[in-house]
């Protein structure tokens, strides 16, 4: 008996609750921001880059990037999008890392557990179209 796999996630919205279905997909997505926070988290802590009081007041400065919202949807998704992906942090931390920046690593690592909390979370990165459309579900 064969088994066909969907291309792509058909999850739908049930009518009786706001949520949507849960998709394999979508568990393996907060799975991989559960990842991406731990890893960040035991670095940060490993690396001994700052303070815990650090990583606790910097954790949700990356939402900042929400204010982005106020000029207009468009340029709010860009902006939120450019802080909550994982290549800007990455670079920065890495950068921070070969010139031996310590702040710049402890202020990567946090931007890097921010994202993976926003993912466990069920925040994704924004379309256009409206806030609270995103590339994990609409919240």
């Amino acid at each position: 008996m064969a088994v066909t796999i969907p291309t792509h996630d058909t999850a739908s919205t049930d009518a009786s609750s706001s949520n949507p279905a849960i998709t394999m997909p979508r568990l393996m997505l907060h799975a991989e921001g559960l990842a991406v926070f731990v890893a960040a988290t035991a670095a940060y802590g490993m690396s001994d880059v700052g303070p815990w009081w650090l990583y606790f007041v910097l954790l949700l400065v990356p939402d900042v990037f929400m204010l982005s919202y106020l000029l207009n949807i468009r340029a709010g998704a860009i902006l939120y999008n450019a802080g909550h992906t994982l290549v800007v942090p990455l670079a920065f931390a890495g950068i921070a890392l070969l010139t031996g920046w310590q702040i710049g690593v402890a202020i990567g690592l946090i931007w890097l557990a921010h994202i993976g909390m926003d993912r466990t979370a069920g925040y994704g990165l924004k379309y256009s179209a409206a806030f609270k459309e995103t590339h994990m579900a609409r919240v």
